[in-house]
């Protein structure tokens, strides 16, 4: 019986190994230009932070979003950085994304008043990803 029994634990044991999902990637947190060009692999998620404040007209509009290699997991987050409350203060947005597949793709924001296209942007994000 202790051998049906040992056996059985094996089995088991060796079923729940083959069945765990691929370890992915850790997260990659952009934060600056200077973090640029970006390299991920295949399922790795990518986190863009920037600076903002929206109480100022401008937002950071995404005018390539690299989709040949990257897919957005949702829209873009405002969060403020504040903890007093303090109306008009800076902040910052994020975005996430996830590499869907290999090859390069080109990600583009830019920092304007959304109603103001033809006036050249306050601030760029332009980073060229790799994905492999």
């Amino acid at each position: 019986m202790t051998i049906r029994r040992t056996a059985l634990l094996l089995g088991v044991s060796l079923l729940a190994a083959c069945s765990r999902d691929a370890v992915q990637p850790e997260t990659l947190i952009v934060e600056s230009q200077g973090e640029c060009p970006i390299r991920l692999s295949v399922g790795q998620a990518l986190t863009l932070t920037l600076p903002s404040n929206p109480s100022t007209g401008y937002r950071w509009l995404l005018q390539n979003p690299a989709n040949s290699v990257l897919t957005a997991l949702g829209p873009e987050v405002y969060s403020s950085g504040d903890t007093d409350g303090m109306v008009g203060s800076a902040g910052q947005s994020t975005w996430r994304f996830r590499a869907r597949t290999a090859g390069s793709g080109h990600l583009l924001l830019v920092y304007q008043q959304p109603w103001a296209p033809e006036v050249k942007p306050e601030r760029t994000f332009d980073c060229q990803v790799s994905v492999r």
